[in-house]
């Protein structure tokens, strides 16, 4: 099974896989962002314990195996910035992406460059013709991402269990990028930058 590259890069942001040597940072970088988060983050209302991060780690690494998740640690500068994703969620022929940074890191285009980096690779796997954001409608800064990327909303869909979080309304809006239409605007933009 063909898999994605350990690290990906993209203007000032480097995701690197995760490794189990990265628990005691990612510890910290969740405590620091637990007020952040839990409006967006089902898991933030009850934080991971350190034994659920070792759990965490160890599950990234054999998700990454069976080609079911391929998660990636942010960094800026060196630093621990968040945390994003590809996952086979959304059916054959696609990748959904997760992300999220400490507050500290936000406001800066990080989250849109780690999206980045992780379209330029995903439609670089075999058999990949799509790839989606899902955000709750209430949560602007995701959506903000999935416009700036030029990704389509194709539908918003109510969460059957209602809202997952404190700061969700319960509808899930469903952005999508085609293989198509991504190369089209690389192409546009290489022949702008040449």
């Amino acid at each position: 099974m063909e898999e994605p590259a350990d690290i990906l890069r993209c203007e000032r942001v480097e995701l690197r896989r995760w490794r189990m040597s990265d628990l005691d940072a990612l510890e910290r970088t969740i405590h620091e962002s637990l007020d952040h988060l839990v409006p967006w983050m089902p898991w933030a209302s009850d934080p991971p314990d350190r034994q659920q991060l070792a759990d965490f780690l160890a599950r990234n690494q054999e998700q990454w195996r069976t080609g079911e998740a391929y998660a990636y640690a942010i960094t800026s500068d060196g630093a621990m910035t968040g945390s994003c994703g590809l996952y086979r969620r959304i059916g054959a022929g696609g990748l959904d992406i997760g992300y999220w940074l400490h507050p500290r890191w936000t406001g800066r285009g990080l989250a849109t460059m780690a999206a980045t980096a992780l379209v330029r690779q995903g439609f670089r796997l075999a058999d990949i013709d799509r790839i989606e954001i899902h955000h709750d409608a209430a949560n602007p800064a995701s959506g903000g991402v999935a416009r700036r990327l030029g990704f389509v909303e194709v539908g918003r869909v109510p969460v059957p269990t209602g809202p997952t979080a404190p700061g969700e309304v319960g509808i899930d809006v469903v952005c999508r990028m085609t293989a198509h239409r991504w190369r089209a605007r690389t192409a546009a933009r290489n022949r702008r930058a040449g």
